[in-house]
């Protein structure tokens, strides 16, 4: 017995039977473990902190070690691992499923589509950033946003504000400053610049107001940095339990201290750009947006037009630039690419502006110019399949359910579906995986972009009612800013800078891309025929991953 009575009548708690207690309790624990850690497939487990470790330990390769483990699982492509290893959680708020099984996405992303939403603890977390903006939101108020949406994004008129943004951004400063740079001891970091021009393009697509944070001298500017702290402050909220960030927003210390400075920031930036539009409405989205009337027929109120606005800035501005960081790269790695894509270019231009190289650079590529780039849509194509932008996205579980692979996902799980694996696996993509090919992209004359036949062995730009509505626009504006960097120039890697990925929801480079910019001498793509055009640098074999370079 745990207590005795003595002579008195005292209950006194037996110290031997209190150990026998806890021994036992240990005992039945580790053996509920045991059973559990053998049904779950995924990596190793420990008690009461499950792959939490692992995770720790792998977070600087974080996504290259999801595709290990989804490797070891042969065909499956699936596992299942547990974060809080306790009874009646372990099965339910503990259990992660992560797949990248081409019919399981499917599944997920169209099929079961309403059993699988973001769920309360990703909106809780980006809603003092994002609100009930289309891209943490839901059921019927995410389907108000997506269907007016649908209505602009479809539209000729809105692809060539895009096409003129991007052009007026590029002719005016990003050419300059490359220019400025052409100096052999001089070096930048292209991802910065990426992130500047997209970040001021997006802007002025989506409000009409330029911030210019690509400029002479790269200024820093407040709204830009207070969008970027309260980015990161957000994303740190994923890194630990939810009840830590709820009473450390309820403290303002640390990290919530901050979002809630750089939330005042952008919210003041965002009154403006709105009373703006208010007195002179243009052709951007949020002008376009105050048209629209909700589901009861009224205007949108000014805090739901902050948040639809602020949703298609961070979706615009991060994903489109860290694209381009990682084609850039490629190219880096594959010359023989890049004399491709400059050789289209320059067939292109030869057919629209004539033989004079000197006319090719006047002007950034038209709309139309830029729908003709075939090969480098597929070299694009093929950067996000083996980098997409976010490499992993997340869904809630609302009730249970069996995927097509026979793995049963309980009610209050979650599921995280690895993009970034599933162009690294050879069940999905064959042999040739790994290998950076844009001619699988393509026709078999070379002549038509080819989308992949099953839509689910692809999902840079996710999949089923959530496919991204700005697809074709991201398209556009990566081949504008791609087409005006390599018409101009070419840019090799520092020596000794080393590449790697960053650990935050979109694809970012820890250290940036830091490079020397050359200038192009585009005689040579004057006067010889394709198949003779110069090579500008040594093939190199393409790489796999990014800490190798």
């Amino acid at each position: 017995m745990a207590t005795v009575l003595d002579a008195a009548g005292v209950l006194h708690f037996h110290p031997y039977a209190a150990a026998a207690a806890a021994a036992a309790l240990v005992s039945a624990y580790m053996v509920w473990f045991w059973a559990l850690a053998r049904r779950l497939s995924g990596p190793r487990m420990w008690p009461l902190v499950g792959s939490l470790p692992s995770v720790v330990l792998n977070r600087a390769r974080v996504h290259d070690w999801i595709v290990d483990n989804l490797r070891a699982t042969g065909e499956a492509a699936t596992y299942q691992t547990c974060i809080l290893p306790l009874p009646f959680l372990a099965r339910r708020q503990g259990l992660v499923t992560v797949t990248c099984n081409p019919r399981n996405l499917e599944h997920i992303l169209r099929a079961r589509f309403d059993n699988y939403p973001k769920g309360p603890m990703w909106q809780a977390a980006f809603h003092d950033l994002l609100g009930q903006g289309i891209f943490n939101s839901d059921g019927e108020t995410w389907l108000l946003q997506r269907k007016t949406a649908a209505l602009e994004f479809t539209t000729r008129t809105l692809r060539q504000a895009m096409a003129r943004w991007a052009n007026r951004i590029i002719k005016y400063r990003l050419w300059g400053i490359l220019a400025d740079h052409c100096d052999a001891a001089a070096s930048v970091d292209l991802q910065d610049l990426l992130l500047r021009l997209t970040f001021d393009n997006i802007c002025g697509l989506t409000f009409g107001k330029d911030p210019e944070t690509l400029s002479p001298g790269l200024q820093e500017n407040p709204f830009a940095n207070a969008f970027d702290s309260a980015t990161e402050a957000t994303m740190q909220r994923f890194l630990f339990p939810s009840f830590l960030w709820r009473i450390k927003k309820a403290l303002g210390v640390g990290s919530e201290r901050n979002l809630r400075e750089s939330l005042a920031i952008v919210d003041q930036y965002m009154t403006e750009a709105i009373a703006a539009r208010k007195a002179t409405p243009s052709d951007d989205l949020l002008s376009r947006f105050m048209k629209k009337r909700d589901g009861n027929g009224r205007a949108f109120p000014e805090d739901v037009l902050q948040w639809i606005a602020l949703n298609f800035v961070l979706a615009g501005r991060d994903t489109s630039s860290v694209a381009l960081s990682w084609f850039f790269w490629m190219l880096m790695q594959r010359r023989d690419v890049e004399r491709r894509v400059v050789m289209e270019i320059a067939s292109v231009l030869r057919e629209t502006r004539g033989d004079d190289a000197g006319r090719w650079t006047e002007e950034p590529l038209d709309f139309d110019e830029l729908d003709r780039l075939v090969y480098l849509k597929a070299a694009l194509a093929e950067t996000l399949r083996l980098y997409p932008s976010v490499p992993q996205d997340s869904k809630y579980v609302v009730a249970d359910d069996v995927l097509p692979d026979g793995t049963v996902v309980p009610a209050g799980s979650a599921i995280t579906y690895s993009i970034y694996s599933v162009g690294r696996m050879e069940s999905i993509w064959g042999k040739d995986c790994a290998d950076f090919r844009p001619e699988r992209w393509l026709s078999a004359d070379g002549a038509r972009f080819e989308p992949a036949k099953d839509a689910y062995r692809f999902v840079a730009f996710n999949g089923g009612p959530r496919t991204c509505l700005g697809k074709d626009l991201a398209y556009l504006q990566m081949k504008s800013i791609a087409s005006a960097v390599l018409l101009r120039h070419s840019v090799e890697l520092v020596p000794g800078h080393k590449v790697e990925q960053k650990m935050s929801l979109t694809l970012f480079m820890k250290n940036g891309l830091r490079v020397h910019v050359k200038p192009r001498d585009l005689a040579g793509y004057v006067a010889a025929p394709p198949e003779e055009a110069p090579q500008q640098g040594a093939f190199v074999i393409p790489t796999t991953t990014a800490a190798a370079a």
